[in-house]
């Protein structure tokens, strides 16, 4: 029996090399995603225009701004928001990796990508990047990224859903923000930070794959208290600051103390937070990346 989701689009041309699409891929992800896919026929799909050495789709020069997939990619301006741009991105497209990302429009951005997907008529496979334990944390954010998986689920395209930990770029920034304080109070919970190279190259492994439903979680190789994480970056960055855990009530914190946002038995990151830390000149830095 194929699992929920599965099953390919229609109109593919047997012995052709498939067309994908990435939204979102000038983001922090979408641009690893699109290193990992190199090679491969791809199409980038981004609200601004890029520069390169090819004309953009849309009409417009180009520079010579450096391509993160290496090369050969077909750059496509379009707008999520407002539909600008994405039936020309969704153009012969077989395989979709969402990488964009929108705090306050989740939901609306998902409908008009599946909206527009479906009305190419080649239901192309949705590969969609989650939040480990959006169905468990009871947070506005998380409650809109399970609203896009349900809506995904029930829109008749093939799909995968693959739900990640916290990157070490967002825990990093939250961490860096209180140690600017003489004293860095953490929540008493744990993290499972993994590296964006590791959910990028499982991401273009999904898509390179037949459409798989809820694919299984993937977290950070580590499962590390809020405290020992902050220690860790002060050390990184040379500063001394006193460390103290706290609780509050209520049901998100308690949501995250239960481990809601953890996924131990899907450790498969390769890059600790201590080796994130380790490549930044300054790991401080309030730059999320």
């Amino acid at each position: 029996m194929e699992p929920p989701g599965a099953g390919g689009g229609v109109g593919k041309v047997a012995g052709v090399p498939e067309r994908i699409l990435v939204t979102g891929a000038t983001g922090q992800l979408g641009r690893v995603v699109l290193e990992r896919l190199a090679g491969e026929r791809v199409r980038a799909l981004s609200r601004r225009r890029h520069t390169s050495n090819a004309a953009d789709r849309n009409g417009g020069g180009r520079g010579g701004a450096k391509d993160p997939s290496g090369g050969g990619v077909d750059w496509v301006v379009g707008d999520l928001r407002t539909g600008r741009g994405i039936n020309t991105a969704l153009a012969g497209a077989d395989v979709i990796v969402h990488c964009a990302t929108d705090y306050r429009r989740e939901v609306e951005a998902v409908r008009t990508l599946v909206e527009a997907a479906r009305w190419t008529g080649m239901l192309p496979h949705l590969v969609y990047v989650s939040i480990v334990g959006v169905d468990r944390v009871p947070m506005g954010y998380y409650r809109a990224k399970l609203a896009a998986e349900e809506l995904i689920a029930g829109s008749g395209l093939p799909y995968t859903i693959l739900r990640a930990t916290q990157f070490h770029s967002l825990v990093r920034t939250i961490l860096a923000g209180a140690a600017r304080l003489p004293v860095l109070a953490v929540p008493s919970w744990r993290f499972q930070p993994v590296d964006v190279r590791d959910v990028a190259g499982r991401l273009a492994e999904l898509a390179l794959g037949e459409p798989a439903g809820r694919a299984p979680d993937f977290g950070g190789p580590e499962v590390r208290p809020a405290a020992d994480l902050a220690r860790r970056l002060l050390a990184a960055s040379g500063r001394s600051r006193r460390v103290v855990p706290f609780r509050l009530p209520g049901k998100l914190f308690g949501a995250y103390a239960a481990g809601g946002n953890l996924a131990p038995d899907h450790a498969d990151g390769v890059i600790t937070f201590a080796q994130y830390l380790a490549e930044r000149a300054d790991p401080a830095s309030l730059r999320y990346r």
